[in-house]
C-alpha cells in the first residue's frame, strides 16, 4: 500500500519516504559517528584534531560507493563498511578513531531516530494543518442541522459541527502524546556492545550524555540494547492516530454514500470514478485513509512483538522493529496528507441533512416530547406514551405529531401547539454550536490559522 501514491497523483508526497532511503539511513548513521566522535574528543577520549576530522569526513557525498557496495556484498554487515569508509576517508593518522567504543546497533538506532525525528516533525506539520482545517469546517457548520445517530439510527438532532468538534479533540490529544513521548523516543543509546559500558568505562556514560547533546536527544539511563519499548510506543502512537484518522475517513465515506448524500470530499473536475459509469464520484480520498490507517495499526502487535528480544540484544528483533517504524512512518505520512486534503476541501449539503433528519416525521424528538411532558406525568410514564405513539408511527406510518395530539393522556397536559413546538429539532441541539465554536478556538490556539 504504502509503495505508490493513489488518486492520480493528486496528494503531494509528504516526504516521508525519501527519509527512509538507503542513503539517507547511512547519512544518519554517519551523523551519529560524528557526534560520537565529538562528545569523546570534548571528554578526553580521543585527540580533538581526530573528531574534527571525522566530522569533515562523515558526509556520503564523500565516499567511494563502489568500495562502499563491495563491502556490503562481502560482510553482509549492517554498518561495517560505512566504518571501514569512513576510516579510509579520514585518512592518517586519525582514522582509527572512527567508532570508538560504539557497537554496530547504537549507531543505527540512533542514527534511525535521527529519522524518525524528522518525520515526527512532519507529521506535526500536517496535524497542525489539519487542525486549521477542522478549525475551519467547525465553524461553518456549527448551526448546521443534521441527524445524530446511535447504533446506525436516527437518535437525537446534533450540528455537524458538532461531530467535528470531536474530530478536533482526539487530534489535539494525538499532538499532546506526542510532545510527551518525545523525551523517551528520542534517546541516544551508546552502553556498547551489550549495554554495559565496558568498552569505554566509568566515563561511558559521560560520553552518552555528550553524544545526546550533541543530537540534541536525552540519554538512555540504561542503554541495553534489548529494551524496544520507546520505539514501541511510537508505533502504538501512529495506531491510535490511524484510528482516528481512519474513524474521520470512514463517517465521511458514510455520509457521502448516495443515500446519504449529507457531504463530499473533493472531487476535481476531470476526475474519473469509474471506467464504465460515469456517474460514479467515488470517495477515493478516504478509501486511501481507511487502507494506510489499517496497514498502520496492523503494525501494532509486530512491534510489540519486537518487545521480546532474547538475553542482551537479538537480530531478530531489531528487524521487525525497523520495518514497522519505516513501514508505519510512511503510511502516516501518506494518510495524513490526504486526511489534509480532504478535511479543507469537504463540501457540505445542509439541504440534504435536513431532509434526512425529517425523514422520521419528528421521531427523532421523541426524548425531548418524553421530557416535557415527564415534568408533569413523570418520566417513566411520559416513556411509555410516547414509546406507544412513536411505535405506531413507525410500523404503520402514521403521523408521529397526529398519534401524539389524539393520545389523551397527552393531550390532557400539551396543547397541539406546544407538541409541535416539542417537534422542531432546531430546539434540541443541546450546546453542539458551543462546543463546534469553542473546540475551534482550541484548534486555532495550537495551529494558528
Amino acid at each position: 500500500m504504502t509503495d505508490t501514491l493513489s488518486t492520480a497523483g493528486r496528494v503531494k508526497d509528504p516526504g516521508i519516504r525519501a527519509l527512509y532511503t538507503q542513503d539517507s539511513r547511512w547519512q544518519a548513521w554517519l551523523d551519529v559517528e560524528a557526534a560520537l566522535a565529538k562528545a569523546q574528543a570534548e571528554l578526553g577520549i580521543i585527540p580533538k584534531e581526530a573528531a574534527t576530522a571525522i566530522a569533515a569526513a562523515a558526509h556520503l557525498h564523500l565516499f567511494d560507493r563502489a568500495r562502499v557496495r563491495e563491502g556490503f556484498e562481502r560482510t553482509a554487515h549492517t554498518l561495517v563498511p560505512l566504518v571501514w569508509e569512513l576510516g579510509r576517508v579520514v585518512g592518517e593518522p586519525h582514522g582509527g578513531w572512527v567508532h570508538w567504543g560504539a557497537t554496530t546497533q547504537n549507531i543505527t538506532t540512533t542514527g534511525d531516530l535521527l529519522l524518525l525525528r524528522k518525520a515526527h516533525g512532519i507529521f506535526r506539520a500536517h496535524i497542525l494543518e489539519l487542525l486549521q482545517g477542522l478549525a475551519a469546517l467547525a465553524e461553518r457548520s456549527a448551526d448546521m442541522l443534521m441527524p445524530g445517530r446511535t447504533h446506525g439510527q436516527h437518535a437525537v438532532p446534533i450540528t455537524f459541527g458538532f461531530k467535528v468538534a470531536g474530530w478536533i479533540d482526539e487530534m489535539l490529544r494525538h499532538l499532546e502524546r506526542f510532545e510527551q513521548a518525545a523525551p523517551r523516543i528520542f534517546c541516544a543509546v551508546n552502553g556498547g556492545a551489550a549495554g554495559t559500558y565496558a568498552s569505554l568505562g566509568a566515563i561511558g556514560p559521560a560520553v552518552q550524555e555528550a553524544l545526546a547533546r550533541h543530537l540534541q536527544m536525552t540519554s538512555m539511563t540504561v542503554p541495553s540494547r534489548a529494551i524496544g519499548d520507546a520505539l514501541t510506543e511510537n508505533i502504538c502512537l501512529l495506531g491510535m492516530l490511524a484510528a482516528s484518522s481512519s474513524r474521520m475517513a470512514r463517517e465521511i465515506y458514510m455520509l457521502m454514500k448516495t443515500e446519504f448524500g449529507e457531504v463530499e470530499e473533493p472531487v476535481p473536475p476531470g476526475t474519473v470514478g469509474s471506467s464504465t459509469m460515469p456517474q460514479k464520484r467515488n470517495p477515493k480520498l478516504c478509501q486511501d485513509i481507511v487502507g494506510f490507517a489499517a496497514e498502520i495499526r496492523s503494525l501494532v502487535p509486530l512491534a510489540l512483538e519486537a518487545m521480546q528480544t532474547e538475553h542482551e540484544a537479538d537480530r531478530t528483533t531489531t528487524v521487525m522493529l525497523d520495518a514497522a517504524e519505516s513501514r508505519a512512518c510512511i503510511a502516516t505520512g501518506d494518510m495524513l496528507a490526504r486526511l489534509v486534503v480532504v478535511i479543507r476541501g469537504l463540501k457540505l449539503n445542509p439541504a440534504r441533512m435536513r431532509a434526512n433528519l425529517d425523514q422520521g416525521g419528528g421521531l427523532i424528538m421523541a426524548e425531548a416530547v418524553m421530557l416535557d411532558l415527564g415534568k408533569i406525568i413523570g418520566r417513566q410514564h411520559a416513556h411509555d406514551v410516547v414509546y406507544d405513539a412513536a411505535q405506531t408511527a413507525f410500523i404503520e406510518s402514521r403521523s408521529f405529531a397526529t398519534l401524539l395530539c389524539d393520545d389523551p393522556r397527552v393531550r390532557s397536559h400539551l396543547e397541539p401547539d406546544a407538541v409541535r413546538a416539542l417537534l422542531d429539532p432546531q430546539n434540541y441541539t443541546g450546546l453542539c454550536a458551543q462546543m463546534a465554536r469553542d473546540a475551534a478556538r482550541r484548534a486555532r490556539s495550537i495551529a494558528g490559522g
